[in-house]
């Protein structure tokens, strides 16, 4: 199943459905609509032969046209939304059905709030279901463009949490819960960079943008990236932006365009 997400969804319905307690089992299909559901029961989906067990804590997506069919095991409640996607951008697949895990208690928040939100503001319904679109898609198991390796993803994770202090392999490593051979392995695999290489170019990624977008004096930028020392600061955006902080400052041309780094 195929999910672009580079631009909001279109929130048709949003609520709690209680189901079981009529009949033992529905038949469902959305003209134009996709189904999203988080289950706090247990019972079955099914779509033509495929069966799918549902869990509390569970998640699917079932696309428009496709008719669906639900068992229960007495009364049944589910957060669901119906919805519109976009027809363009970045193809993400993922399951019809997954475990959410430990992020079901976010999902859940995020549906409720667009549950809230539909009758007064379908804007907010909208940014709420998105956010939670794109953490059910980052849940293992998704494939697709810009989807990275769990281990790469939370190293990356911790990076942009602790650019400004020291970083060094071993502490990502550390974080993610892995060892420092086995990061340095996956983290080049996945993203062609070192992780050192990585942490070098997003404390200048940040950078430049404090040097174009703040008034910081370069000596509070270099501190808000991790890099106290004033010369080893010039020296890095020399090599890595191209230009000086006080040439980047200034707009020069060469600045623009990050370098490569391996």
């Amino acid at each position: 199943m195929t999910l672009r997400l580079d631009e909001p969804p279109t929130v048709v319905g949003a609520g709690i459905g209680v189901h079981g307690v009529a009949t033992a089992h529905d038949v469902f299909r959305l003209p134009g609509l996709w189904q999203l559901h988080l289950y706090h029961y247990e019972g079955t989906l099914s779509l033509g032969r495929s069966v799918h067990p549902i869990r509390p804590g569970h998640v699917s997506l079932v696309p428009p046209d496709t008719e669906v069919r639900f068992r229960y095991r007495g009364r049944s409640e589910h957060l669901y939304v119906h919805l519109r996607l976009p027809a363009g951008g970045t193809a993400r697949t993922v399951p019809v059905m997954r475990d959410a895990g430990a992020e079901s208690p976010r999902l859940a928040d995020l549906l409720r709030r667009a549950v809230t939100a539909v009758p007064t503001s379908p804007q907010q319904a909208a940014a709420e279901v998105w956010a939670a679109l794109w953490r059910i898609a980052e849940l293992p198991g998704s494939e697709g463009d810009g989807q990275a390796h769990p281990f790469v993803a939370a190293a990356r994770a911790h990076v942009e949490e602790h650019l400004a202090g020291p970083l060094s392999v071993p502490d990502v490593a550390r974080a993610v819960g892995i060892s420092h051979t086995h990061l340095t392995r996956v983290f080049r695999a996945e993203t062609g960079r070192t992780v050192v290489a990585y942490i070098r170019h997003r404390r200048l990624q940040r950078a430049r943008h404090l040097l174009l977008s703040s008034t910081l004096s370069v000596t509070a930028v270099a501190a808000a990236v991790g890099i106290a020392d004033l010369q080893a600061f010039n020296k890095a955006c020399r090599r890595e932006l191209g230009a000086s902080p006080r040439e980047i400052r200034a707009g020069s041309p060469g600045s623009l365009a990050p370098r490569g780094t391996g």
